[in-house]
């Protein structure tokens, strides 16, 4: 009763495709290419670029502004990395060329401008800039099936969606300000994306008729809320990556930049002056940071602190080998709940799922993703650039030590590193204590790219060789730790 992809009758894909692994070739996924670029920019920029151009071409972008999912189902929502990845590679590309391609990124964003309105009229329920619908490349991370239909119309808002989309919203802002530099024309599309940025700030904390938002004043963190349609609205306290990925949604503006934007840096100033209320959410957009920085992030300095002692807890979310993608306490004490009559429980696993909902794919209940880590030490990065030794956290939590976030994000970078390189006993914890792998002549030097990795060990799961998004391990210790040979 349902053929797969028939309404994606105009993608015509036969090219030259950077693949998850060989294994599982000729699948692919739209976000995990765009994680496959940002390393591959460093050996191969013209590949990269032209990589996240084909993705946007009309024989592959539908009509309507939907860019394919996956191989298996075009329609699936994947977060919308693309925009993020195209200005990483950008800025490579200009490092490495000496020059700023500037059609490569008018090009792009062109197409991304189709995309950023399908998100906005097909995956904004309600019109409240709230977004949610399919597993967000998640694989259903919460307690139950994120596409599930409630009865009496109740309707599930995500924390990750809604914020995927400010980082989207970010991310389009800023290269339309990179754009302005050579055509004025592009400050309009910046003033734009600015202000649906700040809309989506806001909606992020004025959900429903109590107003209780996605923030969880009590617990200190981002949880999905189910909207009734009573207008109540109940928080899924459930603590996974899910609340972590709001950190993503941050930019840091030189103030030079804005002396090149006249009109930009004059509607800014209108709109922080006029609707206080937008104003009120942005952290502090109109103080400058340190070396006449502004700092965009849907998370004011006291909201990032107790999310950052969440994440640096090692009975929580921080493990040896990087962050896990759910809370360790749900490991002896599940999270249960209880919707339209049903018990739903999520119980944190480190490796593989020990469920069998959704087909058992719910392995991001425990085990250490690289996209999401490289994420995490990318926005680490951004806000130290912004505050410098003004915001330090105790890490890890309960240890007494002050850090700032350049230590942190450095420090997580060595935890994911030390996945691949050699214990004092040479063993590799990838290799999951295999005496062949770890130790024979035609074995122990040979790296695998895992899927995914156990929360505890830091063994490798999944596909083996999963060059792609796992690759960005590449690019954390290129400018941190230099050559060091893993």
């Amino acid at each position: 009763h349902h053929v797969r992809n028939l309404e994606w009758e105009h993608m015509q894909n036969k090219d030259i495709i950077s693949m998850p692994d060989k294994w599982e070739y000729p699948w692919f996924a739209t976000w995990d290419l765009a994680f496959h670029c940002v390393p591959y920019a460093i050996l191969d920029s013209g590949f990269a670029k032209h990589q996240l151009k084909l993705l946007t071409k009309e024989w592959y972008i539908h009509p309507n502004g939907q860019l394919p999912a996956y191989e298996w189902d075009f329609s699936d929502v994947n977060p919308p990395v693309h925009a993020w990845s195209t200005f990483r590679v950008f800025k490579i590309d200009q490092m490495i060329n000496g020059k700023p391609d500037v059609p490569f990124l008018e090009s792009v964003f062109q197409k991304l401008l189709l995309n950023f309105t399908w998100w906005v009229n097909r995956k904004d329920k309600n019109g409240n800039n709230v977004f949610g619908g399919g597993f967000l490349g998640l694989d259903n991370i919460g307690a139950f099936d994120r596409n599930m239909e409630f009865k009496n119309g109740d309707h599930l808002e995500q924390a990750d969606g809604t914020s995927w989309m400010a980082m989207y919203a970010l991310n389009m802002m800023r290269i339309s300000m990179e754009l302005s530099l050579y055509n004025p024309i592009y400050e309009d599309m910046a003033i734009k994306f600015f202000e649906h940025y700040l809309y989506i700030a806001e909606a992020m904390d004025n959900l429903g008729e109590t107003k209780n938002g996605l923030w969880n004043e009590e617990d200190g963190f981002f949880y999905d809320l189910l909207q009734l349609n009573n207008g109540d609205s109940v928080s899924l306290k459930l603590r996974s990556i899910v609340g972590l990925i709001p950190m993503f949604a941050v930019e840091v503006v030189e103030h030079t930049l804005l002396e090149k934007l006249p009109n930009f840096r004059k509607r800014m100033d209108w709109i922080l002056k006029n609707k206080p209320e937008l104003a009120n959410l942005v952290s502090h957009w109109e103080v400058e940071g340190k070396g006449g920085k502004h700092l965009m992030s849907v998370l004011r300095k006291t909201r990032l602190t107790r999310i950052l002692q969440r994440m640096a807890d090692e009975k929580e979310f921080l493990s040896p080998y990087g962050i896990r993608s759910m809370s360790k306490v749900y490991e002896d004490n599940p999270y249960t709940f209880s919707v339209d009559g049903k018990d739903f429980k999520v119980k944190y696993t480190p490796a593989e799922s020990d469920s069998s909902m959704f087909g058992g794919n719910s392995n991001w209940r425990g085990p250490i993703w690289f996209p999401i880590n490289f994420l995490i030490v990318e926005s680490l990065q951004r806000f130290h650039y912004y505050y410098g030794d003004s915001l330090q956290i105790e890490y890890p939590t309960n240890s007494g030590e002050s850090r700032n976030l350049d230590f942190v994000a450095t420090d997580l970078s060595k935890r994911l590193y030390s996945i691949f390189s050699k214990d004092e006993h040479g063993n590799r914890p990838f290799n999951g204590g295999n005496d062949l792998l770890n130790h024979n002549e035609f074995f122990k030097n040979y790296i695998m790219f895992h899927e995914y990795f156990n929360g505890d060990t830091g063994e490798g799961i999944g596909a083996s060789h999963q060059t792609g998004w796992t690759a960005t391990i590449a690019k954390l210790i290129q400018p941190r730790m230099g050559s060091r040979s893993i």
